[in-house]
């Protein structure tokens, strides 16, 4: 099947503005026709990502660290599990942050997150990550100034705060290029009227109550900061080597699909091949062969 969908409509390299208060949550025609339609699109994507991260890891040069940021509801999990769902598990690794213990109070705030970084020939999957030291720490500024346990001075001027911890990311994102790390992070755009419903959802569907916390309606009640917040993160640390990807999150179906084409998109940047064996390396092969095909 023919791949339509062309995922740099989406991408972010730091050039421009970034406000997704005024970018798509939904497209005007879907990439789908039904269900069987988006599965064996999926399907296909799939296919070619397994093959690039088999080859990752023979190569063993490059690492992909893929991050996802959203509000409530947007669809972080489920877009992980079904567009990467098809990947050898042994070539990737998934690690969720939610508050800080006290032993990650006790470092920087990168450390957390440093430590699982995906090693050479894996993909690393981030559910949240660093990000959240700009965009809930922003919007909560009380988290920084009560609770990090940060030096005064650290903390004295906030307006100096943030520009700061953008460079910081920025630098350090740079450092993992450098180093064959490829780092691609994803926004999840959902509008406030979808996640109303799939929070009522959640309410009303008892399987799904599990997922409610009365917590998210006093992040909802605070949008409008949250999209400044993700707004300016995304226009401070978006480049060409770290690009961020704005998508439509009111259609699932959509949002894993451009997910799927933006992720191989990425993939096939790092021109990654099988790697080619020396002379002596050749020998040995072609010893081995003969004495299992000598073996009675």
């Amino acid at each position: 099947m023919k791949n339509r969908i062309d995922p740099t409509e989406y991408r972010f390299t730091g050039k421009g503005s970034c406000h997704p208060h005024k970018l798509p949550t939904k497209l005007k025609k879907r990439l789908y026709r039904d269900d069987a339609s988006l599965a064996e699109q999926l399907g296909v994507f799939r296919e070619e990502m397994d093959d690039l991260q088999q080859k990752m890891i023979a190569h063993d040069r490059y690492s992909m660290l893929l991050i996802f940021q959203a509000m409530d509801a947007a669809g972080k999990d489920g877009t992980i599990k079904h567009v990467m769902s098809g990947i050898n598990p042994h070539g990737v690794e998934i690690h969720a942050f939610k508050r800080p213990s006290d032993e990650e109070l006790d470092h920087d705030y990168l450390w957390r997150t440093t430590k699982v970084l995906p090693p050479r020939g894996k993909v690393g999957i981030f559910n949240r990550s660093y990000y959240e030291e700009v965009l809930v720490c922003r919007v909560h500024p009380e988290i920084v100034t009560q609770f990090q346990r940060l030096p005064e001075d650290a903390t004295k001027d906030l307006d100096k705060l943030w520009p700061r911890r953008f460079a910081e990311i920025k630098n350090f994102e740079a450092t993992l290029h450098a180093n064959g790390t490829h780092v691609v992070k994803f926004f999840l755009n959902v509008s406030k009227e979808e996640q109303k419903k799939r929070q009522l959802g959640r309410i009303d569907t008892p399987s799904k109550n599990w997922k409610f916390n009365a917590g998210d309606l006093t992040e909802r009640a605070l949008w409008k900061d949250y999209l400044k917040a993700y707004g300016e993160a995304i226009e401070a640390t978006a480049t060409k080597n770290s690009p961020w990807y704005v998508i439509p999150a009111d259609d699932k179906g959509d949002m894993r699909l451009i997910t799927g084409a933006a992720i191989l998109h990425e993939m096939r940047r790092l021109k990654l091949k099988w790697p080619v064996l020396s002379g002596e390396q050749m020998k040995d092969l072609a010893a081995a062969r003969e004495t299992l095909l000598a073996e009675k």
